[in-house]
């Protein structure tokens, strides 16, 4: 385990307000897998959420885009780099609450303001045991804030291309609320080739979070109550998208120490909606015309899970059981003609996924054994898809899928051996993903290349081993050397190109290709994660990190093309560096530095992105013990870290340099 630490001076001793969260503590079983912590100090010093966890290495964002210009669909997370997926092939929670969308298994990261997270702990490699469906390639468990100032937490900040924005966080009684909202005017991404086409990633966001935390003589309980909305263009005129969302999560936590047990119920129920509008290009990129309208993709999730453990000196059990139902569909106008839409369509239908787990450990002087097995049963089942033409309300399409259902074993285990101020540690593991209801039911587009929904998907499964060895002292460091298998990875396939007219998708335009979601095979991916970390003095702290991987695709008979392929959105290398540094008592610098080398944005590895590097520099000044200023500058060498490329070589770019001037306010 290594930490992310924040060495910047504390803020001067006052009595912080505490609203605590219901949570249990970290399993012990942590410390036998590769787990990284990263400290809330961190976070609270990115812009987004998404930013501060891509420092962790094998992190990945699906398109290199953080959520502050990413669309909805695109904001998945994957840990360990085997192949990106909008849908994300991670699991995200907040204090045990997965955060992934029901509809989408993308993570909304504007519900997620850095202003409300204390910390989060990294597991890289599939989650069988206690962390259920969805953990395939990691799990990412996020902590709520629960303290604050006594008066208070407030902030302001604003900076170039029109971006503006705070947040705030209060306790009153038992009660934590926290709130931020953010616009931009934003940037084109498109370079050369740009045309009357292209417009700005303009982007507004706001969420408010509430967390009551009353006193309860049989344990902790927290009532949770939060909700988000934001709004994008999408580059291109005519092509926008917005997402909404509520949640509620009730947890009750106990525990008996005299015989040493501990437990957790938690329910929860999440409603979401996304709209969003694409466009075609015209010849030139001089203009666009409407493409699709999907006005609505109205979603439910609801879950519930229960957690006993039981602990001694030297060892230890944990039971339980979870479940998750989603139901969701989308609604949407295409084939846009002489001026209007012709035709309507409804797509979607509902999914569970249910399982049991049990964990043991043992502790044996120096040695640490772990074990677990877990069972799931999943199913999706009523799925439609009904095509109409809008004048004649007469039926174009009518699908109907097969329900399916299945059975899902999974396991992990691993062993640690604490060297005094080292360790040795192995471990083995398998995890499963469910396909979302997206990636059954929604085809989509972006300018004028179509991507086919398959209601035919089968779960992916991933198998993996891995071996780590490292030290903790004044220079913190580890190494992990892994080996996964992804069978059944849902890849986007390319199985045309346009001009043409094709079976369902119906017409494909000139420069753009048609692709569907298919079980494309298996991908093994190898590869080596260190970190380095040298607290150099109590004012300065450096930290390396990097992640090589080498990914394959072996596309079998679903995918022969693909065979010898690197995955999509996979780079081989990635490299982060942090330095923090309190040269004076109020003055804090922070240095982040993130290279990543070059990856293929689609599946025939025919469109290179080029390796990137940029840098984010931050300093916070502390002008009394109340009030803090501080300036970034994100992208500070204004790098040219290319995220997208088109059929016809049209690159994009995330965002050039950019200034941003804040203060925060502790009354």
């Amino acid at each position: 385990m290594l930490l992310f630490t924040d060495v910047s001076p504390p803020p001067p001793t006052v009595e912080a307000v505490v609203v605590e969260a219901a949570r249990l503590p970290p399993a012990p079983t942590d410390a036998a897998f590769a787990v990284v912590t990263v400290d809330g100090g961190m976070v609270t010093a990115s812009s987004r959420v998404d930013e501060a966890l891509t420092l962790v290495p094998g992190v990945q964002l699906f398109r290199r885009t953080s959520s502050v210009a990413s669309n909805p669909t695109t904001q998945g997370m994957t840990v360990r780099a085997i192949a990106g997926s909008g849908a994300g092939r991670a699991l995200v929670t907040l204090d045990g609450v997965p955060q992934n969308d029901p509809f989408g298994g993308w993570v909304l990261w504007s519900g997620l303001p850095p202003a409300g997270i204390e910390g989060a702990l990294v597991v890289r490699g599939a989650g069988a045991g206690p962390y259920g469906a969805g953990a395939l390639t990691g799990t990412i468990q996020l902590a709520e804030r629960t303290r604050v100032s006594p008066g208070g937490e407030y902030e302001l900040f604003a900076g170039e291309r029109g971006l503006a924005g705070g947040s705030l966080a209060f306790a009153a009684g038992d009660l934590m609320v926290v709130g931020a909202a953010q616009t931009s005017d934003g940037w084109i991404p498109v370079g050369a080739g740009r045309g009357a086409a292209d417009a700005p990633l303009a982007f507004e966001a706001s969420s408010l979070a509430l967390r009551w935390s009353p006193e309860w003589s049989g344990g902790d309980l927290s009532l949770r109550l939060a909700g988000y909305r934001e709004a994008r263009e999408s580059g291109l005129v005519g092509a926008s998208s917005s997402a909404t969302g509520v949640s509620a999560s009730a947890t009750l936590t106990g525990a008996s120490p005299g015989i040493g047990n501990e437990w957790r119920l938690q329910a929860w129920a999440k409603v979401s909606d996304f709209e969003n509008s694409s466009a075609a290009v015209g010849a030139g990129r001089t203009f666009t015309t409407p493409a699709a309208e999907q006005f609505g993709t109205p979603a439910i999730g609801l879950g519930f899970n229960a957690a006993l453990r039981h602990s001694t000196g030297d060892g230890g059990w944990e039971l339980g059981a979870d479940v998750r139902y989603a139901d969701g569909e989308t609604r949407e106008r295409f084939r846009y003609m002489a001026g209007a839409f012709t035709r309507g369509r409804v797509a979607g239908g509902s999914q569970y996924v249910a399982g049991v787990y049990g964990e043991a450990w043992r502790v044996s002087g120096d040695w640490l054994l772990t074990g677990g097995v877990r069972l799931d049963r999943w199913a999706s089942f009523d799925g439609e898809r009904v095509e109409r033409d809008l004048s004649t309300s007469a039926t174009t399409l009518d699908l109907n899928p097969d329900d399916a259902d299945g059975w899902q074993p999974t396991a992990r285990a691993g062993v640690r051996r604490d060297l005094g101020d080292g360790f040795l540690r192995a471990a083995a593991y398998a995890g499963f993903r469910p396909p979302t209801l997206n990636e059954l039911h929604r085809p989509f587009r972006v300018g004028n290349d179509i991507t086919e929904a398959n209601a035919g998907l089968e779960p992916e499964v991933l198998y993996g081993l891995e071996f780590g060895v490292g030290g903790e002292g004044t220079v913190d460091w580890s190494a992990t050397l892994f080996a996964n298998r992804l069978e059944g990875a849902v890849t986007n396939v390319t199985v045309g190109v346009g001009p043409g007219t094709f079976p369902v998708a119906g017409f494909v335009p000139a420069g753009g290709v048609l692709r569907q979601r298919r079980n494309a095979g298996d991908i093994d991916a190898w590869g080596l994660e260190a970190d380095l970390g040298w607290t150099v003095s109590d004012r300065l702290r450096l930290k390396l990190s990097g992640a090589w991987t080498r990914a394959e695709v072996d596309g079998g008979s679903a995918a022969a093309q693909l065979t010898g392929l690197r995955p999509a959105q996979t780079p081989q290398l990635a490299i982060s560096a942090e330095a923090v540094w309190t040269p004076i008592a109020p003055l804090t610098l922070r240095l982040a530095v993130r290279h990543e080398g070059e990856r293929f944005d689609d599946d025939l590895n025919t469109r290179t992105l080029s390796a990137a590097t940029s840098a984010d520099l931050r300093a916070d000044w502390r002008l009394t013990p109340a009030v803090a200023l501080y300036l970034s500058a994100e992208n500070i060498a204004d790098a040219a870290v290319e995220t997208a490329q088109t059929f016809d070589g049209i690159e994009s770019y995330d965002q050039p340099r950019t200034l941003r001037i804040g203060v925060v306010w502790r009354p």
